[in-house]
């Protein structure tokens, strides 16, 4: 059978591009297909506005740390509807140049909402991109899902429909005086520094004893006493039950029959993966409970052109790890050569005020494999003794006992994502700790630190548990 494209990709977020865009260099007749956003969550909805909204809140504190650099300066006020409208110029700028860099590998564009009608036929209607399209049928050989996520409200909240979410919170009007943050983990911690950095008294409800639900346990303790000292109130071990409108405000009730006050609830508990309406039902594609599209080896699905990639596949939902999918899968499918990816590294970063990065084990995983090396060490930057701010930086390396492989890094402090790109590498490459001890450090900097931690600060996993009890001070 003779089909319209070789190959079409449902979904233009980042993993989708890049599986589109290598596809058509290797001479194969591709089409996109794209109901929202040219981009994806990423550059709309996602970890491009947020890191500039984290930039944002950074100005302000330079103004106040200026003073102990002998600057005479004032942090003023910030002006939320200025910084919302630069924000989304570059997001506009951003998706014309995703939609350029597709049009200019040869592939064909296709603005609404797709559904299968069987394994190689979508219908294509109307969309939020295209709310009049006129419906039309295309054919491929192969087909890519790669529609993303979108975020979640906690079910069996009494009002939940007050509640908003991050998509949501990109395009306010105005900026709350008070907001409560629901969650912990990525997406909460880095929004509660946000509205903090940015003037509001920002609160969190969530259920551990500390935010960041696997990260490295000294990470997360790190970060809860960052963000107490950002004046974030948290209340850990804390379960939201209802929320209602108390005048122009919002009345919050706790499990427990707390109650709180707040100009607006946002629900950080999650995403689900964007599966719903594909019209699944008509292909052997299956997906579980919870949405998330089936893979097997290859990306493939249990239909045999059909594949999955990124986040509708909720395995590793970053956006690097989507971009090497779809890099993999179009290499796989149309050329004879594949590049590695090693995805048991991946490193992260959560874009908090310091922000924390990480890359590789944690100290419990790793003595849950055997016994472990931990080098753990804490210090105030230079610029902080001068600015008088009480923020500290923390640093850890976990070390396979026996192998002395680095088997984990971690870091909260400034610049810790630049700094833990490059200690990827190491990690990824199974270097051990003699090759940190004698690589020679960049003086002064927060990075040499990783090469000159010497004192081992205990050993983790040789009688089946972690302490997480003591760090290396090191002075500034």
């Amino acid at each position: 059978m003779t089909y319209d494209f070789d190959l079409l990709v449902i979904g233009a977020g980042s993993g989708g591009v890049r599986c589109a865009r290598i596809a058509a260099g290797h001479g194969a007749r591709v089409a996109v297909v794209e109901a929202r956003h040219w981009g994806g969550t990423c550059v709309n909805l996602g970890c491009v506005p947020k890191k500039l909204m984290v930039q944002a809140t950074e100005y302000g504190e330079w103004a106040e740390d200026s003073r102990g650099f002998g600057w005479d300066m004032a942090r003023g006020t910030h002006d939320w509807e200025r910084f919302i409208g630069r924000k989304d110029h570059e997001i506009e700028r951003l998706n014309a140049i995703y939609v350029r860099l597709l049009e200019d590998a040869g592939v064909r564009l296709f603005t609404g909402h797709a559904r299968f009608e069987d394994a190689h036929t979508l219908l294509i209607g109307p969309g939020p991109l295209a709310p009049h399209a006129e419906p039309r049928r295309v054919t491929a050989a192969r087909i890519v899902i790669a529609t993303g996520g979108k975020p979640v409200v906690q079910p069996h909240i009494e009002g939940q429909e007050l509640g908003i979410v991050s998509d949501d919170a990109f395009h306010l009007k105005a900026r709350p005086d008070r907001i409560t943050i629901v969650g912990s983990g990525y997406i909460g911690v880095e929004f509660a520094g946000i509205f903090a950095g940015l003037g509001a008294q920002a609160t969190m409800l969530y259920r551990q004893k500390l935010p960041l639900r696997g990260f490295d346990m000294d990470m997360r303790q790190a970060l809860d006493e960052a963000m107490g000292e950002r004046g974030i109130v948290r209340h850990a071990g804390a379960l939201l039950h209802r929320i209602e409108r108390d005048r122009s405000a919002l009345k919050l009730t706790l499990t427990d029959g707390r109650e709180l006050a707040s100009d607006m609830v946002f629900f950080a508990v999650g995403r689900q993966p964007n599966a719903a309406g594909l019209g699944l039902d008509n292909t052997r594609v299956r997906v579980t409970d919870s949405g998330r599209v089936i893979t097997h080896a290859g990306a493939v699905t249990d239909e045999p052109n059909i594949f999955a990639i990124g986040d509708v596949t909720n395995h590793q939902n970053l956006t690097p790890v989507a971009i090497a999918e779809g890099h993999i899968l179009a290499d796989r499918l149309f050329s004879g050569s594949v590049r590695e990816w090693c995805f048991d590294t991946v490193p992260k970063a959560v874009f908090f005020s310091p922000p924390l990065a990480s890359v590789g084990l944690t100290e419990d995983e790793a003595a849950a494999k055997g016994p472990a090396d931990i080098y753990c060490a804490r210090f105030r930057s230079m610029r902080h003794v001068l600015s008088g701010r009480n923020r500290h930086t923390t640093l850890k390396l976990v070390v396979d006992g026996t192998s002395q492989v680095v088997l984990g890094a971690h870091m909260l402090g400034e610049e810790a994502p630049e700094i833990m790109q490059g200690l990827a590498i190491a990690v990824t490459a199974g270097l051990r700790k003699s090759d940190f001890d004698r690589t020679v450090g960049i003086h002064p900097s927060s990075a040499e630190e990783f090469v000159t931690l010497r004192t081992r600060t205990r050993v983790a996993g040789a009688t089946g548990a972690s302490s997480h009890s003591g760090v290396q001070e090191v002075p500034a």
